[in-house]
């Protein structure tokens, strides 16, 4: 052995000959230096073990009232990391079996020692416990990047069953880590169509690399995700599955809003297109009818009537559609929120009353200002409080306003038990012109997504057929 510090071991034995018989021992190995002291007191060992003072100990089995393996077992406990041997008069099968399980690297006899074997003993655990404490120190390494990831990374089985699982899956998906440990990936998933193509892509390559997949939380809560994991095989040929999931629901939510504003553009470039086309002969068609009032009497006016009301009716859709689809002009100060829900459900509260809906108003303690136009977003809030109100069944109408603080964010949320939005309905909501109603011209909703969006605010929409739906519409404070 080619070390240039000299090696500190303890011999913690209550029969002095026999220490020094072992130390001398100890001493004739060549090509090392060593230091080697004595303990022949439990509680003394003990401490110097705590200590760390030693490379490596040598402990007799028997130290009077207790043994050596209980010195181990309370050294381990106290995050000994260095090479314990065990010492004993005579071999004994179980003895060695309950020595390697309190923890000792190598279990020697007395009668049969020599430097030979003790200089194979000393280099076989230094090394050995040098190869583990580089393990440990990696799997130290690795377990904090595991558990201080953002995304959730996990380990599994071939069947995507979860064996381990960091803390950021039980904020996500909203189960404590013991149910997660029972669960497979597979019965998170939204789709269970994808439960088929990811167990087929993973059958094929033995890996999957970023697919895009929807999670569903405890609470019923869809979250965005991509997937990627690998099929990897242990050292006793066991194999087992290691992946990280990421979640993309808030990049998602920002596309549908960048999508949304790229949709009300396109839309108001149209609009402002057909408004100057139409502006233009509608103002000729006007004023030939003034000049006609002038010329004509008798039933023929009645007809004049007819043409100037729907003109006038046209203009106004003119002005109505260049509302909905160009950016809405805003004049910002800071306000209630409170006030302003207070002043919009005033101006609902004929429609509530005469279908019988029951109003629940929920605020929490707090001033919940913020820079708004209240005017403006009376308008974004009444048009979905109107929309809530149609929805629902007359008399068993239930309607819930909230505002709390979470995330940072002023939120308001309206609640209903209507009739509920389909997917497809859902993926169109503001879009200018899209409408379910009969009579609708589908600009309510537009509208107040401009109105919303101008106060750099963010809106979200969950529904479901037959149980009503839930808008969160989230402001900055002021």
């Amino acid at each position: 052995m080619n070390l240039i510090a000299p090696i500190r071991v303890l011999i913690v034995d209550d029969d002095e000959d026999d220490f020094f018989l072992t130390s001398e021992y100890i001493k004739a190995i060549k090509g090392s230096a060593f230091v080697i002291d004595w303990s022949y007191r439990y509680k003394d060992a003990l401490e110097r073990i705590c200590g760390r003072e030693y490379d490596i100990y040598f402990i007799d089995y028997r130290l009077g009232a207790k043994t050596g393996l209980d010195l181990m077992k309370e050294a381990l406990q106290n995050h000994c990391e260095e090479p314990m041997i065990l010492l004993t008069g005579k071999g004994n099968q179980a003895i060695d079996v309950e020595a390697m399980q309190a923890g000792a690297i190598d279990y020697l006899v007395k009668g049969e020692l020599n430097t030979e074997k003790l200089e194979r003993c000393i280099r076989y655990s230094l090394e050995r416990t040098t190869s583990m404490k580089r393990l440990k120190a990696n799997e130290r390494k690795f377990r904090s990047i595991f558990e201080r990831s953002k995304d959730i990374v996990f380990l599994a089985d071939e069947e995507l069953i979860f064996r381990d699982i960091n803390h950021v899956a039980t904020e996500l998906l909203e189960y404590d880590r013991e149910t997660l440990l029972d669960m497979s990936l597979y019965d998170l998933l939204a789709n269970k169509l994808d439960k088929q193509g990811l167990r087929k892509e993973i059958l094929s390559k033995g890996e999957v690399d970023d697919r895009e997949i929807e999670l569903v939380t405890k609470t019923n809560e869809k979250v965005n995700c991509i997937l990627s994991l690998s099929t990897e095989v242990n050292l006793t040929g066991e194999k087992y599955t290691q992946g990280i999931i990421h979640d993309i629901t808030n990049l998602k939510k920002a596309e549908k809003a960048t999508l949304q504003v790229e949709k009300l553009r396109a839309a108001g470039r149209l609009v402002s297109t057909l408004a100057h086309e139409v502006r233009n002969p509608l103002n000729n068609i006007n004023l030939a009818v003034d000049q006609l009032y002038q010329d004509t009497t008798g039933d023929s006016k009645m007809f004049l009537d007819i043409v100037n009301r729907n003109s006038k009716r046209i203009a106004l859709l003119i002005s109505e559609l260049l509302t909905s689809s160009g950016p809405a002009e805003m004049v910002l100060h800071k306000k209630s929120l409170k006030e302003i829900l207070d002043d919009t459900l005033a101006v609902a509260s004929d429609r509530i009353t005469l279908k019988k809906i029951k109003l629940n108003v929920f605020y929490d303690d707090g001033e919940y200002k913020i820079m708004a136009d209240a005017e403006k977003l009376k308008i974004a809030f009444l048009n979905i409080i109107i929309n809530a109100i149609e929805a629902m069944i007359e008399e068993k109408g239930e309607l819930t306003v909230k505002i709390a603080a979470d995330d940072g964010y002023h939120k308001v949320v309206i609640t209903d038990n209507g009739s509920g939005i389909n997917e497809e309905n859902l993926a169109k909501l503001f879009e200018p012109y899209f409408t379910s109603k009969r009579n609708g011209l589908g600009l309510g909703l537009a509208a107040t997504l401009n109105i919303i969006q101008s106060h750099k605010a963010l809106i979200d929409v969950k529904s479901q057929v037959g149980e009503g739906s839930v808008f969160t519409i989230s402001f900055n404070p002021a």
